[in-house]
């Protein structure tokens, strides 16, 4: 059974999926269930980081571009 020349790049792709799904189902197999305590973990909050340093100016947006110089 020889597959047809203008056939061939789709069963290359179709072989490259299967072989990718199947990949990623034996992954999946192995990965550890996550616990609820793992998933209930107290939520960072904005407030709780630390500030950011910003280097350079600010930010002033160019909303009409032929009033500007």
């Amino acid at each position: 059974m020889r597959i047809p020349e203008e056939n061939r790049n789709l069963v290359l792709l179709a072989t490259v999926t299967l072989f990718a799904g199947l990949l990623a189902l034996i992954a999946a197999a192995f990965e550890p269930e996550s616990s609820t305590a793992q998933t209930t973990a107290k939520p960072t909050v904005i407030a709780d980081q630390a500030p950011v340093r910003v280097v350079g100016p600010p930010l002033v947006l160019n909303t009409n571009p032929r009033e500007h110089q």
